[in-house]
């Protein structure tokens, strides 16, 4: 619909509340890529990051050489890793057992995952240009190691747009207490995009899960005061020549204003029934795995409503060098670390796949489980172990993904991405393939070049695409 259609609509009743409408979807609508799409196989990606590096030896890449090795120095090459207190060959803490039909071995850190490994396709041959938290988290989020980029849920809030109008395109879901990531809401930014696509972070159990979100003025008070404030700057913005800055301004502020009754309405579970809230976790002793479970099932409730890219976020116990803002980083007492952390996100997770794929979601809804990088598979002093991005396990599900596959192996020790290497920009590549969005394509012009998620580099990996 057109300006000159808008106003005329107006000037014959449609109203000022109408109008702002009206005008908000026609400046949304101007700020979405207009690139070529094609048929997605998914609608919406829920992103379970796993921010400080999950073990993969200990998880989804069972290596038995490390057991025959166990307390020997490797017999390979050691890279240089961030302490450089390498310590001898180090094997699992956990067995390894196969699952479901396909028969893929997981470890007991994550049993409940195990039972749904046949919606699982695993890419064993991850790597990463980085063994630094911030730089890794920036990398993995936007294909950069710095700040200033677009996140990767940005990225696809612009080239897709949001099919809500009352949420936002791209949420990120945090419980109280939780860090965000090295490298900070940067991780989450719209970089040079127009604004409206960066992340809205919702606290999950928390009473107002976005800061002021409860109104403070009577509601027709409030309505007549953003129509105000909107003509007001739709038309400065008629003498930009519409700059996209300013039309996201307008953009966001409209989506504030209804965001007052959507967010509330997300965050009131009190119509689910309690075998949901069972099978998630909510009722768990254990706070934190309750805290993630519920992120879960917003997730569900945010993908039932149409939001593009949703990122959850894990809550740390400090032990063995994990933090707050890097739950998985155990550079000592891996076993009692990673330990809490699986049975914090084994069960939601697993319920999260099982409610979506229950209820015809999970065809439409693509999955992306994966942290900034791996862990060797030699100790850091004893009993821990350090960075490794050389070659380490990442997962989809749903969305047009192979379930129960394998894609791509590390060497025998799980030290190097030996068959089928794939880097990130690979798996956003992908990704956007999934989403309908060429990677190629999708670009945005700063700084006098086209610039876009995958920079110059990414191929879709098509053997995983069902």
């Amino acid at each position: 619909m057109n300006r000159r259609t808008i106003l005329s609509r107006a000037s014959t009743g449609f109203g000022m509340a109408a109008l702002a409408g009206l005008m908000q979807e026609e400046a949304q609508a101007s700020l979405v890529h207009r690139a070529k799409r094609f048929a997605p196989k998914a609608r919406s990606v829920i992103f379970l990051y796993m921010s400080g590096g999950v073990s993969h030896v200990d998880s989804f890449d069972h290596k038995p050489m490390l057991k025959k090795f166990e307390g020997k120095p490797m017999p390979v090459a050691v890279k240089k890793t961030q302490f450089n207190n390498n310590g001898t060959v180090q094997p699992s803490h956990w067995d390894f057992k196969p699952y479901g039909q396909s028969g893929i071995e997981v470890s007991d850190l994550f049993p409940q995952i195990g039972g749904v490994i046949d919606d699982i396709c695993q890419l064993r041959s991850m790597t990463a240009k980085f063994s630094e938290h911030a730089q890794g988290n920036f990398f993995m989020h936007s294909g950069f190691p710095f700040l200033g980029f677009p996140s990767a849920g940005a990225w696809t809030s612009y080239g897709l747009g949001s099919e809500s109008r009352d949420l936002p395109g791209y949420v990120v879901l945090q419980s109280g207490g939780a860090a965000t990531p090295h490298g900070g809401v940067g991780l989450f930014s719209n970089g040079f995009l127009p604004a409206q696509h960066q992340a809205s972070i919702v606290k999950a159990d928390e009473a107002e899960a976005v800061a002021n979100i409860r109104p403070r003025q009577p509601h027709d008070l409030q309505r007549r005061q953003l129509d105000f404030i909107g003509a007001m700057d739709r038309r400065f913005a008629s003498t930009t020549q519409h700059d996209t800055h300013i039309e996201a301004a307008i953009s966001n502020y409209e989506m504030a204003w209804r965001m007052q009754a959507a967010v509330p309405d997300l965050c009131d579970i009190s119509g689910e029934t309690e075998a949901t809230k069972k099978l998630y976790g909510l009722d768990d002793p254990e706070p934190k795995k309750a805290a993630y479970a519920r992120q879960c099932l917003l997730a569900r409730r945010l993908v039932e409503r149409g939001v593009r890219f949703i990122e959850l976020s894990t809550l740390a116990y400090n032990l063995g060098g994990g933090n707050a803002a890097n739950p998985w980083d155990h550079h000592g007492a891996i076993k009692e670390g990673h330990g809490k952390m699986a049975n914090q996100i084994d069960q939601p997770i697993a319920a999260l796949i099982k409610d979506l794929k229950a209820r015809g979601l999970l065809d439409s809804t693509l999955l992306v489980w994966a942290g900034e990088f791996g862990r060797t598979p030699f100790a850091q002093g004893t009993n821990g172990r350090d960075h490794n991005p050389y070659g380490f396990t990442v997962w989809m599900a749903g969305g047009g993904v192979k379930g129960g596959h394998i894609y791509g192996a590390t060497d025998e020790f799980g030290y190097n991405a030996t068959e089928n290497v794939c880097t990130v920009y690979d798996l956003w590549a992908t990704v956007l393939h999934l989403m309908g969005l060429d990677h190629e394509q999708l670009t945005y012009r700063f700084g006098g070049r086209d610039l876009r998620l995958t920079d110059v580099h990414g191929n879709v990996l098509r053997d995983i695409i069902a």
